[in-house]
Protein backbone atom coordinates (compact mmCIF):
# COMPACT_ATOMS: atom_id res chain seq x y z
CA UNK A 1 0.00 0.00 0.00
CA UNK A 2 1.26 3.68 -0.61
CA UNK A 3 2.22 5.16 2.32
CA UNK A 4 0.33 8.38 3.07
CA UNK A 5 2.39 11.21 5.62
CA UNK A 6 0.17 12.98 8.15
CA UNK A 7 -0.42 15.87 6.03
CA UNK A 8 -2.38 13.27 3.32
CA UNK A 9 0.60 13.97 0.51
CA UNK A 10 1.78 10.48 -0.78
CA UNK A 11 3.48 10.18 -4.05
CA UNK A 12 0.24 10.45 -6.19
CA UNK A 13 -2.19 12.64 -4.69
CA UNK A 14 -2.40 15.73 -2.22
CA UNK A 15 -4.99 15.55 0.42
CA UNK A 16 -6.62 18.57 2.66
CA UNK A 17 -9.63 19.53 4.61
CA UNK A 18 -9.98 23.23 4.07
CA UNK A 19 -11.55 25.67 7.10
CA UNK A 20 -15.12 25.91 5.64
CA UNK A 21 -15.30 21.76 5.41
CA UNK A 22 -14.18 20.96 1.78
CA UNK A 23 -12.10 17.88 0.84
CA UNK A 24 -9.77 18.66 -1.56
CA UNK A 25 -7.99 15.58 -3.06
CA UNK A 26 -5.64 16.18 -6.11
CA UNK A 27 -3.84 13.56 -8.17
CA UNK A 28 -0.85 14.32 -9.49
CA UNK A 29 0.09 14.82 -13.23
CA UNK A 30 -0.03 11.61 -15.11
CA UNK A 31 -0.83 9.80 -12.20
CA UNK A 32 -2.14 6.14 -13.24
CA UNK A 33 -4.23 4.94 -9.62
CA UNK A 34 -4.15 1.48 -8.38
CA UNK A 35 -5.93 -0.05 -6.14
CA UNK A 36 -3.54 0.26 -3.41
CA UNK A 37 -3.56 4.28 -3.61
CA UNK A 38 -7.40 4.59 -3.98
CA UNK A 39 -7.14 2.62 -0.99
CA UNK A 40 -4.92 4.75 0.22
CA UNK A 41 -6.92 7.94 -0.41
CA UNK A 42 -9.88 7.12 1.16
CA UNK A 43 -8.12 5.60 4.03
CA UNK A 44 -6.77 9.09 3.88
CA UNK A 45 -10.39 10.71 3.81
CA UNK A 46 -11.62 8.97 6.66
CA UNK A 47 -9.17 9.23 8.79
CA UNK A 48 -9.07 13.05 8.01
CA UNK A 49 -13.20 13.39 8.73
CA UNK A 50 -13.39 11.21 11.54
CA UNK A 51 -17.06 10.62 12.24
CA UNK A 52 -17.91 14.01 10.09
CA UNK A 53 -18.86 13.74 6.49
CA UNK A 54 -17.86 16.37 4.42
CA UNK A 55 -18.05 17.61 0.50
CA UNK A 56 -14.90 16.46 -1.50
CA UNK A 57 -13.30 17.87 -4.77
CA UNK A 58 -11.50 15.55 -6.43
CA UNK A 59 -8.70 17.07 -9.19
CA UNK A 60 -8.50 14.94 -11.78
CA UNK A 61 -7.26 17.03 -14.52
CA UNK A 62 -4.30 15.10 -16.27
CA UNK A 63 -5.06 11.48 -14.74
CA UNK A 64 -3.67 9.26 -17.43
CA UNK A 65 -5.57 6.58 -16.00
CA UNK A 66 -7.64 4.85 -13.04
CA UNK A 67 -7.49 0.66 -12.72
CA UNK A 68 -11.00 -1.29 -12.46
CA UNK A 69 -9.80 -2.01 -9.25
CA UNK A 70 -9.10 1.57 -7.95
CA UNK A 71 -12.59 2.04 -9.55
CA UNK A 72 -14.14 -0.63 -7.31
CA UNK A 73 -12.30 1.05 -3.85
CA UNK A 74 -13.84 4.58 -5.47
CA UNK A 75 -17.40 3.00 -5.29
CA UNK A 76 -16.99 2.37 -1.62
CA UNK A 77 -18.66 4.26 1.04
CA UNK A 78 -16.36 6.72 2.54
CA UNK A 79 -17.07 10.12 4.50
CA UNK A 80 -17.51 12.50 1.58
CA UNK A 81 -20.81 13.49 1.55
CA UNK A 82 -21.23 14.79 -2.53
CA UNK A 83 -18.17 14.51 -5.03
CA UNK A 84 -16.98 16.92 -7.53
CA UNK A 85 -14.74 15.46 -9.94
CA UNK A 86 -12.82 18.43 -12.04
CA UNK A 87 -11.28 17.79 -14.98
CA UNK A 88 -9.91 19.76 -18.14
CA UNK A 89 -9.85 17.42 -21.29
CA UNK A 90 -11.92 15.26 -23.00
CA UNK A 91 -9.89 12.64 -21.79
CA UNK A 92 -11.00 13.47 -17.95
CA UNK A 93 -14.87 13.66 -19.48
CA UNK A 94 -13.93 10.20 -20.83
CA UNK A 95 -12.66 8.61 -17.55
CA UNK A 96 -15.24 10.44 -15.45
CA UNK A 97 -18.33 8.86 -17.15
CA UNK A 98 -16.66 5.96 -17.73
CA UNK A 99 -16.90 5.76 -13.87
CA UNK A 100 -20.52 7.44 -12.78
CA UNK A 101 -21.51 4.93 -16.11
CA UNK A 102 -20.26 1.77 -14.18
CA UNK A 103 -19.58 2.07 -11.07
CA UNK A 104 -22.69 2.53 -8.23
CA UNK A 105 -21.46 5.37 -6.39
CA UNK A 106 -22.15 5.75 -3.01
CA UNK A 107 -23.13 9.74 -3.01
CA UNK A 108 -24.20 11.98 -5.19
CA UNK A 109 -21.17 12.62 -7.82
CA UNK A 110 -20.56 14.96 -10.98
CA UNK A 111 -18.12 15.79 -13.49
CA UNK A 112 -17.00 19.52 -13.79
CA UNK A 113 -14.58 21.85 -15.89
CA UNK A 114 -14.79 24.66 -14.11
CA UNK A 115 -14.09 24.67 -10.39
CA UNK A 116 -15.80 27.48 -9.48
CA UNK A 117 -19.29 25.20 -10.80
CA UNK A 118 -17.65 22.43 -9.17
CA UNK A 119 -17.63 24.13 -5.88
CA UNK A 120 -21.16 25.47 -5.71
CA UNK A 121 -23.04 22.13 -6.35
CA UNK A 122 -20.80 21.28 -3.85
CA UNK A 123 -22.11 23.65 -1.24
CA UNK A 124 -25.44 23.14 -2.46
CA UNK A 125 -26.43 26.42 -4.21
Amino acid sequence: MVNADVSGRNRLFDLALDPEGLLRLTWVRGAVISEADAEAAMERVNALCGESRHPMLVDMATTADVSRAARAVFGRPCQASRIALLGSSPVDRVIANFFLGITKVPCPTKFFTVEREALAWLKGS
